[in-house]
C-alpha cells in the first residue's frame, strides 16, 4: 500500500515538473505569509547527486540509477527540506532564534522521524562528550610527561 502512495506521489510530482516545463502555471506552496517564490535560493542543481546515488543503492535501487531518477528525489528532499525550514522559521519568530526544538515540534506527530531524530541527536551528544573526555585525557597526559 505504502509503495503505491510513494508511486503515485512521484508520478504526480513528474506530471507537475512536465506541465510546469510546458509553461502551464503553477500553485506556489504558501507558508505562512511567505511564499516559496518570495525567497531566492542560489543553489547549483546535482550537488546532492552522489550522496543520493549512495543512498538510493543502499535501500535497493541499482547502483547506478538514472540520472533523471536521482534528479527528482534530490528535488523532492530539497523541497521537503526547504518546506520544513521554512516552517520552522515561522515557529521560532516570536522567540527570534531558531532551536533543534522548532524541527522536533513540526515532526512530532510522525514517530517514526521523532524517535529517529531523537535517537541521533543523542547520539551526537554522546560523541560531543566523548571527543571532549578524549581531548581533556590527551591534554593530562601531554602536561604529565
Amino acid at each position: 500500500m505504502q509503495s503505491k502512495q510513494k508511486q503515485r506521489v512521484i508520478s504526480n510530482h513528474a506530471t507537475e515538473m512536465h506541465d510546469n516545463s510546458a509553461g502551464g502555471s503553477t500553485v506556489k506552496p504558501k507558508i505562512g505569509s511567505l511564499q516559496m517564490s518570495d525567497v531566492s535560493f542560489k543553489r547549483k542543481p546535482g550537488v546532492f547527486q552522489k550522496d543520493l546515488q549512495h543512498m538510493m543503492f543502499g535501500f535497493g535501487d541499482d547502483p547506478n540509477p538514472l540520472p533523471e531518477t536521482v534528479a527528482l528525489v534530490e528535488e523532492i528532499a530539497v523541497e521537503y527540506i526547504t518546506d520544513m525550514v521554512l516552517k520552522a522559521q515561522e515557529t521560532a519568530s516570536k522567540r527570534g532564534k531558531l532551536l533543534t526544538e522548532d524541527f522536533l515540534f513540526l515532526i512530532r506527530k510522525d514517530l517514526p522521524k521523532l524517535n529517529r531524530c531523537t535517537e541521533l541527536l543523542t547520539m551526537h551528544e554522546e560523541l560531543k562528550q566523548a571527543r571532549k573526555a578524549f581531548d581533556v585525557d590527551e591534554e593530562k597526559l601531554a602536561t604529565g610527561d
